[in-house]
């Protein structure tokens, strides 16, 4: 066991060795220390065992001492063996003298006592970044399958899981909450960790910080499986911690985030869309808004469920092609909505569900892979496929994709487990928890190499997984946005209180630190909002809904509409709420939920921040006035500068009933306490000023 050291000990300690290694060569060393300016990690290979003695948080001068642990994991079969096999770094030696660059990367090659294989254990970061990553390289001297791989296994006694959800439930309505891909903090050294795999399991067991995923690769001798690579990452203050793992997001998505802003057809037509009921929407949104209102063009136009042709034999023609509604490649879609300055949409579904399951009966005669009552997405022959026809679509210009039931929906899920069809009740219980899991894992791996190759046939396309998914924010880094998951597609409600209350309760149940806390960023949520299929209300009641369902953050935002329906006042109200998005979205980057829960009638709102601009909005969904107080601080999500710079920013509204019951100017560091009638939205706007209170 290694004793932590005092922080003066230890950053005497680290001088020494760095002046050491400067003079003695690597291969005479047991230490090194690798990372960067922000971030290091201190690897040890005494007697043969390579261990993480400390992490040095830069940005604090704060550290977090190992006080134990297996530094990793590897769990395989042998052969044809159905025998699990348990390694850790105390079962291998170091082979030859460790290698480093500049300090920023190192690496260790170990050979195995007790099977048949070797790997290599690399540590490395990059100048500037306030995180680093660890990543094993194993080979195999004779066949054998990794079934489990465990990245991190330290002991670090401050360390914990800030999600509180386990669900990995096959059926029941809204209980789908696997606790995959799901960062870990420690409380008092301010850092994060996580493997790079939405499905990883990062948890902390019996004082053990654990980050690791399940796999089935299948190695012969001489080959090597790269396994994805673990993260930790450190903050300025342990306080916001949660702020350092999101802004390592944001820098590592697939695509950096963007304003999504388009028309879908659902509401308008459900499944009996066509060519020309959708080129008219088409028309008559670009009229209504870009044309007429001077909205920015919308970047897509997508027609939802009903173009797929499900009479067809899709082993034999292809799977997912296009009915006689439409072009055979939707030549006159992509026209129409090119000329509206935008792209083509479509939704699919992945698992074959929502309507497409009529499909699925040829596919199974046909050996293919299917379940009960869906598509597997482990199955080879319907994923290959599968994979084929996206980046055939991609490559034709659609530059968005609705990816609608991948592992489920709402109230059902699927699982290609053996001995079960895939969503019996049986599978609830938990003794089946690490079958299911493997499966997501699987499944999920496989569909990140669908998504990898769609972004390389259409560097502009936006992807989003949305019913049956789950949310982990490493999903950024193969997709754009992932669905509220646990929520219906309608807002339910008898009148925009209500509906706001019931899909901002949702946010809280995921968001909230008295809730699930799940970390995942807000600008990058479906939500299925906003919505507008009626012309029957008061424009001032649609264009609260309007802003306060638009602030939520993020940066996706799809018209549910009722075209042929609304009126000029309608129109009206929805321009100036997609000018809003518009002028606010750089905020979005930082949005968040503050305030309390919605479905107690807790007033509550959104906020978001950048050095020169913010937004909150509130609502009070009770019957009864109340108050609600906020300090623009970094709680808030004001970045550190500004309250360093102590700025003044003057205060407006995009409410112009509003205006006159709000401060003219706030400062950075300033308690607001605003006032909220029954039922009741309010929108502040923040612009930095030059000007001195």
């Amino acid at each position: 066991m290694i004793v932590p050291f005092k922080i003066a000990a230890f950053c005497l300690s680290l001088a020494l060795a760095w002046l050491s290694l400067a003079c003695v060569p690597l291969s005479a060393a047991e230490f090194a220390s690798v990372g960067n300016e922000r971030i290091a990690r201190h690897v040890s290979w005494e007697q043969g065992r390579v261990i993480t003695q400390a992490i040095h948080n830069r940005l604090d001068q704060n550290r977090i001492a190992v006080a134990d642990g297996d530094e990793f994991a590897l769990t395989v079969r042998l052969g044809e063996s159905t025998q699990d096999i348990r390694l850790t770094a105390n079962d291998f030696e170091v082979e030859g003298a460790p290698s480093t660059s500049d300090n920023t990367s190192l690496e260790i090659r170990l050979t195995g006592t007790k099977v048949p294989l070797d790997l290599a254990v690399r540590y490395f970061a990059e100048p500037g970044q306030s995180w680093m990553r660890k990543q094993l390289l194993i080979t195999a001297r004779q066949p054998l399958q990794i079934r489990k791989v465990e990245l991190e296994h330290l002991e670090v006694a401050d360390a914990y899981a800030p999600y509180r959800a386990d669900q990995f439930t096959s059926q029941g309505p809204a209980k789908w909450r696997p606790p995959l891909g799901q960062p870990l903090y420690t409380h008092t050294s301010g850092t994060w960790w996580g493997v790079e795999f939405p499905a990883a399991r990062n948890e902390v067991n019996d004082g053990k910080l654990i980050c690791g995923y399940l796999t089935e690769v299948d190695l012969k001798a001489g080959e090597t499986y790269t396994t994805y690579a673990a993260a930790v990452g450190v903050a300025d203050d342990p306080a916001y911690t949660q702020d350092a793992f999101l802004d390592y997001i944001d820098a590592t998505r697939a695509r950096p985030l963007r304003l999504q802003t388009q028309y879908n057809s659902w509401f308008d037509y459900n499944r009996e869309v066509d060519q020309e009921s959708f080129t008219a929407s088409v028309r008559k949104v670009n009229e209504e808004l870009v044309l007429d209102r001077g909205v920015p063009p919308l970047r897509v136009y997508a027609i939802d469920a009903g173009w797929q042709d499900m009479t067809q034999d899709w082993t034999k023609v292809g799977v997912w092609p296009v009915n006689n509604k439409f072009d055979p490649d939707f030549t006159r879609s992509r026209n129409e909505v090119a000329q509206a300055n935008a792209s083509l949409g479509l939704w699919v579904s992945p698992g074959c569900l929502f309507g497409s399951q009529k499909a699925i009966p040829l596919m199974r005669e046909a050996g293919w892979r299917t379940l009960d009552p869906w598509m597997s997405m482990t199955g080879e022959h319907y994923m290959n496929a599968l994979e084929t026809r996206l980046v055939q679509l991609a490559s034709n210009g659609v530059s968005y994709f609705k990816l609608d039931g991948v592992f489920g929906h709402l109230r059902t899920r699927n699982f290609d487990i053996p001995g079960f069809q895939g969503s019996e009740k049986e599978l609830n219980d938990a003794q089946y928890d690490e079958a299911k899991q493997r499966y997501l894992s699987l499944g999920s791996q496989r569909l990140m190499q669908i998504f990898q190759r769609m972004g390389e046939a259409n560097p502009e396309v936006y992807i989003v997984i949305s019913n049956g998914a789950y949310l982990s924010p490493w999903w950024l880094q193969h997709v754009d946005a992932v669905w509220l998951i646990n929520v219906g597609d309608h807002a339910r409600g008898n009148d925009r209180t209500s509906q706001l209350a019931y899909r901002d309760g949702s946010y809280y149940q995921f968001a909230s630190k008295n809730a699930d806390n799940t970390q995942f960023p807000l600008n990058s949520i479906f939500n299925h909002e906003p919505k507008k299929i009626s012309s029957d209300e008061d424009p001032e009641v649609f264009r609260r809904y309007l802003l306060m369902s638009l602030s939520r953050g993020t940066g996706f935002v799809e018209l549910y509409l009722k075209t042929f329906e609304l009126s000029e006042s309608d129109w009206d109200v929805l321009a100036d709420g997609m000018q809003w998005v518009h002028r606010m979205f750089p905020a979005f980057r930082r949005a968040r939920m503050i305030g309390g829960n919605p479905m107690s009638g807790e007033v509550y709102g959104y906020t978001g921040w950048t050095e020169n601009l913010g937004y909150i909005s509130l609502h009070n969904p009770s019957d009864a006035p109340q108050q609600l107080s906020l300090r623009l601080d970094r709680s808030l999500g004001l970045p550190k500068s500004v309250l360093d710079q102590g700025k003044t920013f003057a205060v407006s509204s995009p409410l112009q009933e509003d205006i006159e019951r709000l401060p003219k100017k706030a400062m950075a560091g300033d308690q607001l306490t605003i006032e909220l009638p029954p039922h009741a939205v309010r929108v502040l706007e923040f612009e930095s000023s030059s000007e001195e209170d």
